[in-house]
């Protein structure tokens, strides 16, 4: 499984190559990974390259670029009044950029190598950095792949909750109660009200009105207790 909250400053790093079968957690092997998804599943990398362009428009793909004992990203761009793409590496990118990348990389590393596969991957805010359009794109990427890998990812954003695509069914809501975090699906006045089309997930969010489904939350003190009559069964 991989987990990932990605750092744009290690995304641009030289990184020491390694076998590039799994991303790890901050990024900093993705010039590995990427150079061995182009190896081993050139569709894959397409897949990223196609989403990464109508993120940041212009790019057109992202190759890795040995120097010395080491190895970084580069990028083909368009830039105004040249008549071709035009080289940039990764330390010249943006951090919008090179987020979008890292999360796309984590999304469709799943079929690279045979002993490292991810059939999950969560990943830690994927809007951060991004214009809230792109953050759509974006979107249109998870979903996509999660056909083929479990995806699970923690969101701040009303923005990306607004996109209709999202199922009811895969929303869990988050809150603290007691000093005890809870996450469960949606409780019945929020599903009612997206299945209803009253609200978007986004509307309700900034509401503050998703909540977990109290029936799906375990009872901390009901568990303590099961805890000790088995303790005192034992």
């Amino acid at each position: 499984m991989g987990f990932y909250n990605l750092n744009p400053d290690r995304i641009r790093d030289l990184q020491p190559p390694d076998p590039g079968e799994l991303l790890a957690r901050d990024g900093s092997n993705i010039a590995s990974v990427i150079g061995a998804l182009a190896r081993r599943d050139s569709e894959a990398k397409q897949r990223i390259e196609e989403y990464l362009s109508k993120v940041a428009p212009g790019v057109h793909s992202v190759d890795v670029k040995v120097i010395g004992p080491k190895e970084t990203l580069e990028f083909r761009q368009d830039v105004t009044g040249a008549n071709a793409p035009w080289r940039f590496l990764a330390a010249n990118m943006s951090d919008g950029t090179l987020r979008a990348l890292g999360v796309l990389v984590a999304l469709f590393q799943s079929r690279n190598g045979t002993s490292a596969q991810a059939p999950l991957v969560g990943i830690e805010e994927p809007e951060v950095a991004l214009h809230p359009a792109a953050a759509g794109i974006l979107l249109d990427g998870l979903l996509e792949a999660s056909r083929r890998t479990q995806v699970i990812i923690t969101s701040h954003s009303p923005d990306l909750l607004d996109d209709e695509k999202i199922d009811t069914d895969s929303i869990f809501a988050v809150d603290s109660m007691g000093g005890a975090t809870r996450i469960a699906p949606l409780d019945e006045a929020g599903r009612s009200a997206l299945r209803d089309r009253l609200y978007t997930a986004g509307e309700l969010l900034r509401l503050n009105q998703m909540a977990p489904d109290p029936e799906a939350v375990p009872d901390p003190e009901a568990k303590q207790m099961q805890l000790f009559d088995m303790e005192n069964q034992e």
